[in-house]
């Protein structure tokens, strides 16, 4: 989980900051905006979005490591307050990016709907682990990090269903804000029944 964290962390950061830090590919499928879209102003705000979605990621990730949170519990713990600070920030800054989503309403309300239930799932993680219901804890926080991973696998399904179905990119975008949020969350479920079932042999 870490290196294809860690590698995918540096793809992001390459395609955003050094080759194409104008977005310009992707700014070329926001046609027909209801309102007007201040670019500069933008493109801060997908920084700080992108600065600290890689951040979550990461924190994130550490925090699952068994002899961390063993060893070093104060570590954990901080850590784990800055994972529910970066995903406040990539939900902030999503909220203002929502409006001007490829795909209009419909795809800005996925957004908003994947920025409520990501926040809520963390905050869920954290309520459990301050009632010391440690594997409440790590399934919600397990629940909660699949949804780093909302950038990848939203670009993963746009690239199956417009180049390998041929539908057009801004309806196949549309689709896939809302298939990310059920693939994602099957995911998690996945990963909980199948690993935390062998811990407990």
């Amino acid at each position: 989980m870490v290196t294809v964290s860690v590698l995918f962390i540096v793809y992001v950061l390459y395609a955003n900051f050094i080759h194409d830090p104008q977005a310009s590919n992707f700014l070329s499928h926001k046609t027909a905006l209801k309102r007007a879209l201040n670019t500069a102003v933008w493109l801060k705000v997908m920084n700080v979005h992108i600065i600290f979605a890689c951040t979550a990621m990461i924190a994130g990730a550490v925090n699952f490591s068994s002899s961390i949170m063993k060893r070093h519990r104060k570590f954990h713990r901080v850590n784990g307050y800055f994972y529910l600070v970066s995903v406040l920030i990539v939900d902030l800054t999503s909220g203002y990016m929502a409006p001007y989503a490829t795909g209009g309403k419909a795809s800005s309300m996925g957004f908003n709907l994947m920025n409520i239930v990501w926040l809520v799932m963390t905050i869920i993680a954290i309520v459990k682990i301050r009632k010391k219901q440690v594997n409440q804890h790590r399934k919600w926080m397990t629940r909660s990090y699949a949804f780093v991973f909302t950038n990848l696998t939203i670009h993963a399904l746009t690239w199956l269903l417009h180049q390998g179905f041929g539908l057009a990119y801004i309806t196949s975008y549309t689709i896939s804000v809302y298939g990310s949020i059920l693939c994602l969350m099957l995911a998690a479920e996945l990963v909980i029944r199948i690993v935390f079932r062998k811990e407990a042999f």
